[in-house]
């Protein structure tokens, strides 16, 4: 490198400006030619400015061409030896997989005719016509390129020459140019202060736009920072946050007190993790509280006929992973019942079922839920309170749709149109807790919930662009993703 620097000094100092590197130093590298030019400007010794061209380069078919000629010309030489013409059928074998292309040019070159089965030569020797094909292939190797585009053009079509970026320089003296390079010392030390030396020493100038390292630090994952963006509007919207941490529940948390059968299929080792230590849960200290749930699920009560089955208090305690974060809100709602009063909470959290995992379903997945509670709510208050909160999201085209959940009467789906897909698309479920599951936690009669949930993943997921939720979750993750992802908006439909 250092003698390359010092042969583009001299060179330079005896001509004055260089126009073209490929003209002075055809044998060098560019590349290496590139990295002394950045070495000596930013000494300042030297200006340079940097010309791209593209020049072209020959196949192996081309190469084979060069040394034996056309496929066409070869060809009207087997013409040419056959007195009698060349049969067509004996094209392949003379000319191998060539045959078709050698054939086509030869008689776009007026060199050959065809006369029945057989073809014939229109010239007497092949030296009397020009093979123009080989002596444009050999002005590439010589220039890199022709002057003839159409030519230049066929012969890509061909594939017998590929093109290749080449750059060239031209360079002119800098404001520090001297023939020889000057060590420039990086840092005063100890010696040089000792010795003075360091009053006349030359130092490397800073380099300002540099950019460093960056430093290695953690971030947030994508679904946090979603996350992040839903509880500031669960508290833009007078919403508490409850505790949502307790992964492990016992089915009479999670399913009976929301009134959801012992018999339902949610309730199946295929639709559910169930726990082996241990096994069981203890059973809820409010003895009337577990009587009443009983009561509502085998004989009926508070106004419902029940599900009409025996209850079983050992399927109730068997421990399972939380299906859903309701379990969380049941157990508020019965600590309110000892005070009833309007309140509004939401919890995020994760939540577990037993699914094939695919590219939109994995094992485990949060859950977004809110919980409103006021005296005679209605239906139409759902409904608003529904568009007041996506509209914080930015969806404000909502479509609802009536579907069934075991703990919620009426029931919603919540469906927004999304311009990307150019369809509805479900974005939530939603509806008021039954009075079989509120009235057995002694919660007043007019003292009604509303309750709505989603998924954090899918919002996340459309949010960044991710198709395949293993590339957002679990050992598929890419981690510079996860680094180098913005933060999050939802000012977009979801």
């Amino acid at each position: 490198m250092s003698d390359l620097q010092h042969k583009i000094l001299r060179v330079l100092g005896d001509r004055g400006a260089i126009p073209d590197t490929q003209v002075e130093f055809p044998n060098d590298d560019s590349q290496q030619i590139l990295a002394a030019l950045n070495s000596l400007s930013a000494r300042s010794m030297i200006t340079y400015k940097t010309k791209e061209t593209e020049i072209y380069n020959l196949t192996d078919e081309a190469k084979d061409i060069v040394n034996k000629g056309s496929h066409e010309y070869r060809l009207l030489n087997k013409v040419l030896e056959s007195l009698e013409g060349l049969k067509i059928s004996e094209i392949d074998s003379v000319m191998g997989k060539n045959g078709k292309v050698a054939q086509g040019r030869a008689f776009k070159n007026g060199w050959i005719s065809k006369e029945g089965d057989k073809l014939v030569a229109k010239v007497q020797t092949a030296s009397s016509v020009k093979d123009t094909t080989t002596e444009q292939l050999k002005e590439i190797i010589k220039t890199g390129t022709l002057s003839n585009k159409k030519d230049l053009a066929e012969l890509k079509k061909r594939k017998l020459i590929v093109p290749t970026k080449h750059f060239t320089f031209s360079i002119d003296k800098g404001s520090e140019f001297a023939l020889e390079i000057k060590q420039l010392e990086t840092e005063i030390t100890s010696d040089m202060v000792l010795s003075g030396s360091w009053k006349t020493a030359s130092f490397k100038p800073y380099n300002f736009n540099s950019e460093g390292d960056l430093p290695h630090s953690g971030a947030l994952h994508p679904l946090n920072k979603v996350r992040e963006e839903f509880r500031q509007i669960f508290f833009s919207l007078g919403f508490s946050e409850m505790p949502a941490n307790q992964y492990v529940e016992s089915g009479f948390w999670n399913f009976d007190t929301l009134f959801v059968p012992q018999q339902h299929p949610a309730r199946d080792l295929q639709d559910t993790f169930y726990l082996k230590d241990p096994a069981t849960a203890l059973p809820p200290d409010d003895k009337e509280f577990l009587n009443n749930i009983k009561a509502v699920h085998e004989d009926g009560a508070f106004g419902s006929i029940g599900y009409r089955y025996p209850w079983k208090i050992e399927e109730s305690l068997r421990t399972v992973l939380r299906t859903h974060t309701t379990s969380i809100s049941a157990r508020i709602l019965k600590d309110l019942a000892k005070d009833p009063k309007p309140t509004r909470l939401f919890s995020i959290d994760r939540v577990f079922r037993n699914e094939a995992v695919d590219a939109t379903h994995l094992a485990e997945f949060h859950q977004v839920e809110g919980v409103f509670a006021d005296y005679n709510l209605t239906l139409g208050d759902l409904i608003g309170f529904m568009q007041q909160f996506f509209e914080k999201m930015g969806v404000t085209n909502l479509r609802f749709k009536p579907t069934y959940n075991p703990y919620t009467e009426p029931s919603m789906e919540i469906f927004s149109w999304h311009e990307g897909l150019g369809k509805w698309v479900e974005i939530g479920n939603s509806g008021m807790f039954r009075p079989e599951m509120l009235e057995p936690m002694g919660l007043p009669k007019d003292l009604r919930v509303l309750g709505w949930g989603l998924s954090l993943e899918r919002p996340t997921m459309i949010k960044y662009g991710v198709s395949n939720i293993r590339e957002l979750l679990g050992h598929k993750v890419d981690l510079d993703f996860i680094e180098n992802n913005p933060a999050a908006r939802l000012d977009v439909d979801i």
